[in-house]
């Protein structure tokens, strides 16, 4: 017996599902029409997406763009860097006497400073670069990460799962199944109203899929579960056609929740279990090892394992950076969960073998942002020893890393600052234009939001 005859049918195939299981839609032939998009070089390159949040705010200069007066980065920059890399990298990245132990290094994970060639930074992302200050405020800046506004009604994970409805439904007309985007962090990132609400993403509080492991009609007899799942059916037919799609809609999420319980049933999502069992060429014991059993490592080892079902994203918050005070001291050990994380990823990504060919490194994109970062104007730290948020430039920008194998301009600086204050010494690229980019790579329509930001090509050319 075979690996993939142990798990579940469902697996076998490019799951790719969520609405559109109506009986009635079954009835009919289905042709994919992509919507027309404003398509990038990048269009349509990566099958996934980690998005990582910093969260609370992190000061950026210390890890992606180190290259710069000590008021902006007094950790200074790190040693051992690869060679082509473009942009200054902060010693922070290079922080390992926690979490590198010998028993990683033997398992093949290594220090995030020894691979930053394979990342590219935007050192200018800003939330609104034609405003004339930053916006250092927690709650308004949270939702200008989660929504793109200032109130915005709308989730980025929202965003994509409304923008992948053709090629999901096109999917369940062909009986496969694909996992929604995921969200395992601010569940701000899944709103959705109106025409969106139906896209609303999962919210995940750690792995407990157990929730989704059975269904009502599941437990009765054979007749009695035959007359519940024909209800469905007798119920449009009965109702008039302008209310069909509410019918539909409704029908489609209890079917999409069928199906899901079917995959989390399987044993490869039981990521807590320390399974030998090797699923596309790695098992769970050797993730655990490498991601470890907690927070956001232990997300991102469940984002792997949901990625194999189809899921095209999966949000992560990560650590807690807002250090108004003792940020001297308490950095370099709070930082280094998140080098471990870059560093399993790394590791588990170019590993694990990808369902549709080659391995998850070839069709995955890690981007790394926060809600703004973080400001001591003109001193290394304020008289806390830790870092503010205001109006400034150090504010402003979110030096945005991103890697994986869809990013064509690995170890690059797209745009520039002036190391001595700051300013930009090239383009500054708009929040919304870099999710529109993400967007575009991930080949979901982004027609209908933020009409006036464009994707941009320089991640892939």
């Amino acid at each position: 017996m075979t690996n993939n005859d142990r798990l579940p049918k469902l697996s076998r195939r490019r799951l790719l599902k969520g609405a559109g299981v109506a009986a009635t839609a079954l009835a009919f032939p289905y042709v994919w029409v992509p919507r027309p998009v404003h398509a990038t070089a990048g269009f349509n390159t990566a099958k996934h997406l980690i998005y990582i949040r910093l969260s609370g705010g992190f000061r950026f200069p210390t890890a992606f763009n180190g290259d710069v007066a000590n008021e902006f980065n007094p950790f200074g920059l790190a040693t051992g860097v690869a060679s082509g890399t473009e942009w200054g990298v902060g010693r922070m990245l290079g922080e390992t006497s926690e979490w590198l132990t010998e028993e990683l290094s033997m398992l093949g994970l290594r220090s995030v400073t020894s691979f930053t060639n394979d990342m590219a930074v935007i050192p200018c992302v800003d939330h609104e670069p034609l405003s004339g200050s930053a916006d250092g405020n927690h709650n308004t800046g949270l939702e200008r990460f989660l929504t793109g506004y200032v109130g915005g009604d709308t989730g980025l994970f929202t965003m994509i799962n409304y923008g992948l409805r053709d090629r999901v439904t096109e999917a369940a007309a062909n009986g496969e199944t694909l996992l929604p985007a995921v969200i395992m962090g601010e569940s701000g990132m899944g709103r959705g109203a109106g025409i969106y609400g139906a896209y609303r993403p999962p919210v995940l509080r750690g792995d407990d899929l157990d929730l989704f492991d059975s269904n009502a009609s599941s437990q009765l007899p054979p007749w009695a579960r035959e007359l519940a799942d024909g209800y469905d059916v007798r119920h449009r037919g009965a109702v008039n056609p302008s209310h069909y799609s509410t019918v539909d809609a409704y029908v489609q999420s209890r079917e999409a929740t069928k199906a899901y319980a079917e995959i989390f049933a399987s044993d490869m999502l039981k990521v807590g279990d320390m399974s030998n069992e090797p699923y596309d060429g790695i098992s769970n014991r050797e993730l655990a090892q490498a991601f470890g059993e907690r927070g956001a490592g232990r997300n991102a080892h469940l984002a792997l394992r949901l990625f194999h079902f189809g899921c095209p994203a999966v949000y992560i918050d990560e650590g807690g950076y807002d250090y108004h005070s003792d940020e001297e001291t308490e950095l370099p050990m709070r930082i280094q969960g998140f080098n471990q994380l870059l560093s399993a990823l790394d590791w588990a990504l170019r590993r694990m073998e990808h369902p549709s060919g080659g391995t998850y490194w070839d069709h995955t994109i890690i981007a790394v942002g926060s809600e703004f970062s973080r400001s001591t104007r003109g001193a290394p730290f304020n008289s806390a020893r830790g870092s503010d948020h205001g109006g400034d430039y150090a504010t402003r920008w979110m030096s945005m890393p991103f890697m994986g194998g869809p990013i064509v301009a690995r170890g690059r600086m797209i745009g520039r600052t002036n190391p001595a204050d700051l300013s930009p010494d090239g383009p500054v690229f708009s929040y919304r234009s870099m999710w529109k980019t993400m967007l575009d790579a991930l080949g979901a329509e982004h027609d209908a939001f933020f009409p006036a930001d464009e994707p941009f090509e320089e991640l892939f050319s």
